[in-house]
């Protein structure tokens, strides 16, 4: 796991340092730097050491050095290509380092070689021979991969502060990235909150041709619901078939030269991953980590206690509090890289932080609920649909009202919390439902957020784009596209990504696995929602696996107590930063919340976290 950085144009050899420099966090083991000056091309790297320690120093090249590649990530089947690419007579020098085999695969396959990998990654490659520059992101999105294109200058970066080192990149702030922050809770690719800066997104490669600095970015993968040759075999052998795909996930992502251990949750999904990974190794070898909430109706810690003595792990936990959340936020903020509206990045960064005092990789349960329908919206859906279609607009305002009316209360999910969430979304068409649900804001407040009427198209257009991805053709398979597609990669995995980051720890996602992905997709949605029962076939294949209790329970999810936390914090200086936004409407939204008239959680995280986000900027952002 490691940070890159590089660019085309103007700029030496201390702008490249400064970039690599701001990743060191990502890659405090090595660094390295490559210029080739007749093109204007700098590429740097910095390295967290996992395979091949010794030989996998980067940037990296072929034999004659005309292509060079600055890779972050891992590539689990790469064993697999380097004998593919030593018959086609390639001739390697390191011993296994995932990297060489970027080197001769693009030699080899060219703008191909993405659509070929199996695991995670962001890389970039330099063509000395073609002048051109090539890039690339895994298919989730599990690894960030920031650019900007202008005239005279192309830059990319593993983060976007490390982009904005680059003395051309001015940092003025998105009005456009920040109404998505608000309505969705994240910013989904390729937007970013910088104005020329975009992501590249996930499962996609770009190209630049140098001399011309014509680009075009393109997608190698999409997620698509299709129906496989697995939809008439029985039950029983689906079954199979997926215990065998998980654990063929698991011990792809064992392979490491350094110490690795698990993320345990208490839920289903942590635990088929402790499963798998108890079938391959020792169990006095495991490092389980777990985090606890001293508010019980977010603490999960007594599953994930169960779970690991049913497998007999080395089993640590800690707790998160209001005085360390308080102690956590500024810091993880600001290495938070940009606005995220997920409060769970704070026992996420504890939990990594955890980790890494005692192993340098962890494996965890993401990409569980998106791929199976594991959140409670997938639940709600038929009865929302009918609700939609038997209850009038004026009925349906006057239960709003009611229960909007109704005090918040601060415990985790509660009847009310759901409740208010669900009319809301209702209050929408359905293709909104998923977001409005999710979202800190809906679009009536958006506008009043921003002082006027926001664009609905262009606010939502990536959620109306999966929407209307072809082979969705059920309300099941578009919001499981909704959360595979946007929340996924630019909630969860982003998370994931900057909290581990922070700490030069290396987080799997082996739900994530190529193979283990299709064949999820390939199923039909009765075996993900059967009735009221979410992750229906992942359950049924590992009952026999797993304690009856971490079976039957129901979907928690990783959150924190940050409403009644916000409670305490009675400093709303945070909001005046702000650009765009009515500041005197956001201030009333404190005071209600802060009353407990109203539970603005979402809301004022978001503004918090974009809060610490000016803050770190340069003067000149605005």
């Amino acid at each position: 796991m490691c940070g890159i950085a590089g660019f085309v144009g103007p700029g030496n050899r201390h702008t490249l340092t400064k970039m690599t420099d701001s990743l060191v966090h990502r890659g405090p083991d090595d660094s390295g730097i490559y210029h080739q000056p007749a093109l204007g091309v700098f590429l740097g790297h910095r390295r967290l050491s996992i395979v091949d320690i010794d030989g996998g120093h980067q940037p990296m090249g072929n034999e004659d050095g005309s292509v060079q590649v600055v890779f972050n990530g891992e590539i689990y089947n790469h064993l697999e290509l380097r004998q593919e690419l030593v018959a086609r007579g390639h001739v390697f020098r390191t011993n296994h380092s995932d990297t060489e085999v970027l080197v001769h695969g693009y030699e080899e396959w060219g703008d191909s070689l993405p659509s070929l990998l199996n695991g995670m990654f962001a890389f970039a490659v330099f063509d000395s021979k073609k002048q051109t520059l090539f890039l690339a992101r895994d298919r989730f999105g599990e690894k960030p991969l920031f650019y900007c294109a202008q005239p005279g200058l192309f830059a990319f970066a593993s983060e976007l502060k490390s982009l904005l080192q680059h003395p051309g990149i001015s940092p003025v702030i998105s009005k456009k990235g920040m109404a998505k922050l608000f309505a969705l809770g994240f910013i989904p690719a390729p937007s970013t909150i910088i104005e020329s800066v975009s992501k590249l997104e996930p499962g996609h490669h770009l190209m630049l041709n140098i001399p011309t600095s014509r680009y075009q970015a393109s997608p190698y993968w999409e997620f698509r619901i299709s129906s496989g040759p697995h939809a008439d075999l029985p039950r029983s052998e689906l079954e199979h078939q997926l215990r065998q795909l998980v654990k063929q996930a698991v011990a792809r992502r064992l392979m490491s030269d350094v110490p690795l251990g698990v993320f345990l949750s208490g839920g289903i999904d942590s635990s088929i991953i402790l499963s798998a990974v108890a079938e391959q190794c020792s169990p006095s070898d495991i490092h389980t980590f777990t985090i606890g909430f001293n508010e019980r109706s977010f603490d999960e810690s007594e599953y994930a206690r169960l779970i690991a003595g049913h497998f007999g792990t080395k089993h640590y936990e800690e707790r998160l509090d209001l005085d360390t959340a308080k102690n956590l936020l500024e810091p993880v903020l600001d290495g938070l890289d940009e606005p995220l509206g997920d409060p769970s990045i704070l026992p996420t960064y504890l939990l990594a932080r955890f980790a890494r005092q005692h192993v340098k990789v962890a494996l965890g349960g993401d990409g569980g609920d998106e791929l199976f329908a594991g959140y409670d919206p997938f639940r709600a859906l038929r009865p929302a649909e009918l609700y939609s279609k038997l209850v009038p607009d004026c009925l349906h305002r006057a239960c709003r009202r009611a229960v909007e009316a109704v005090r918040p209360s601060d415990r985790n999910m509660g009847l009310e919390f759901r409740l208010k969430r669900t009319l809301r979304g209702l209050s929408y068409p359905m293709h909104l439902w998923n977001p409005v649900w999710l979202g800190p804001l809906d679009p009536d407040g958006l506008s009043h957020l921003f002082g006027e009427a926001i664009n609905v198209e262009d606010t939502y257009q990536e959620v109306m784009k999966s929407w209307n991805q072809p082979g969705s053709d059920t309300l099941i398979d578009r919001t499981l596209g909704f959360y595979t597609r946007l929340y996924l990669p630019h909630d969860i995995l982003t998370k994931v990504d900057r909290a581990s980051m922070m700490v030069s720890l290396e987080a799997r996602a082996p739900f994530l696995d190529n193979d283990l992905v299709d064949f999820a997709a390939s199923l039909p949605s009765s075996y993900k929602l059967h009735g009221q029962t979410t992750k229906f076939v992942l359950k049924s294949a590992f009952k026999d696996q797993l304690p009856e209790a971490i079976i039957r329970r129901p979907k928690k999810g990783f959150g924190i107590p940050i409403s009644a936390w916000l409670r305490d914090w009675d400093d709303p200086s945070f909001i005046d930063s702000l650009p765009y936004v009515d500041h005197q409407w956001l201030k009333a939204r404190w005071r209600e919340h802060q009353e407990g008239e109203a539970d603005h959680r979402q809301l004022l995280w978001c503004a918090i976290s974009m809060d610490r986000f000016m803050k770190s900027l340069p003067k000149t952002a605005h």
